[in-house]
């Protein structure tokens, strides 16, 4: 059979360290929740992983020039009206309106949108055929592209998924072979931008916290001040105390079995990790997440079609930038915000979505060289 041919090719290296990562959050979800009222919400982490096998695998064995062909125009479309319809009738949870309920199931449609955006981007990007990308031509259809998705979900409001795309959007121009001064004015305006909701914090409060939402404006304060209000920095502190507390082999998880940590099984469960393993299981998990992005990005340099390329480049950029963030707003490296860990923060949509990621990511290493 065609579809077992194709499985025989998969890259067994990828399979592996996502494997690992799937168990070693299964168990730190299981630490995160077990004696308090989510325990056995890892059996349900492990429900949804063998569910998703399913629909990995289809992805993997589907030729990928198919999703990055015109079909990404209407999943394109497809997702963006889901955030329409979010906007209009998403159901609410701690004062944001980004989830959909399906039934007793509940989805979250920033999370599949960021694959829409990647097929579509990598069609666009790979029309160039590899040389220097236009400004007017090339360039601002695909900022279009990301813009659209960004602006919805930043009145859900989630601004952590929101810079979510913007790293995809960056780490795609620059595979797809941007002008250097075109990147340089990018990341001139990112650092404006940040430069100058620095200078509006210490020298006109009253004036950022009219531009910025009240819990973007605590996120903004409990970073650059964690002293300054103890109760809004208490989730910052006490992940950083719990990572600490770990030290080399980790301890007795005073903190997370406390609650002292919000979160502690979705966004905040690196500070389980921390804790509970110290710095030699901290230090794995992130080997694990190193081996896994490496073999990736030698897929992008062995890939020789552009689409390949631009659509393992975008998978590699959403989760280096999730990685990064998440793990760097636990140690003090970026203000608090709402992004999952891959594969290792309890979370259906989430995982869903990284799963078929790498689907993509093995569909473009098995059909290296085939056209059907």
């Amino acid at each position: 059979m065609i579809f077992l041919d194709k499985l025989k090719k998969i890259d067994r290296g990828i399979l592996v360290f996502m494997l690992c990562l799937v168990a070693a959050g299964t168990v730190a979800v299981y630490r995160a929740t077990a004696g308090t009222k989510l325990d056995g919400l890892h059996i349900s982490s492990m429900i949804y992983f063998g569910v998703f096998c399913v629909p990995m695998l289809l992805v993997t064995v589907l030729n990928y020039r198919l999703l990055t062909g015109k079909l990404a125009y209407y999943l394109y479309a497809f997702g963006i009206g889901m955030l329409a319809y979010v906007h209009w009738k998403g159901h609410v949870v701690n004062g944001a309106a980004r989830w959909l309920s399906i039934g007793s199931v509940e989805i979250q449609p920033s999370e599949p949108v960021k694959l829409f955006t990647i097929l579509l981007a990598a069609h666009l990007l790979q029309k160039r055929q590899g040389e220097k990308l236009r400004f007017v031509q090339d360039l601002l259809p695909v900022c279009a592209v990301f813009a659209v998705p960004i602006l919805f979900i930043l009145k859900q409001p989630d601004l952590g998924t929101a810079l979510v795309f913007v790293g995809i959007f960056f780490g795609m121009i620059w595979t797809g072979n941007i002008r250097l001064s075109y990147m340089l004015t990018a990341i001139g305006a990112a650092g404006i931008a940040v430069g100058s909701v620095l200078w509006l914090y210490y020298a006109d409060r009253e004036l950022l916290s009219k531009i910025v939402k009240p819990h973007q404006m605590a996120r903004i304060q409990t970073f650059l001040e964690p002293g300054s209000d103890p109760q809004k920095s208490w989730h910052y502190e006490q992940a950083r105390m719990a990572i600490g507390s770990g030290q080399l082999h980790g301890n007795n998880e005073h903190y997370q079995q406390q609650g002292f940590v919000p979160y502690a099984y979705s966004d905040s469960i690196f500070a389980v990790v921390g804790e509970k393993y110290g710095f030699l299981g901290a230090t794995i998990l992130l080997m694990l997440y190193f081996l896994l992005i490496y073999r990736m990005v030698g897929i992008v340099l062995e890939t020789k079609e552009l689409a390949g390329t631009y659509l393992v480049a975008g998978v590699t950029a959403m989760l280096v930038f999730q990685i990064y963030v998440n793990i760097g707003m636990h140690i003090g490296l970026v203000p608090l915000t709402g992004i999952s860990l891959p594969f290792i923060s309890y979370g259906g949509s989430s995982l869903l979505t990284n799963m078929i990621a790498l689907g993509f990511v093995l569909s473009v290493k098995i059909h290296q060289g085939q056209f059907e």
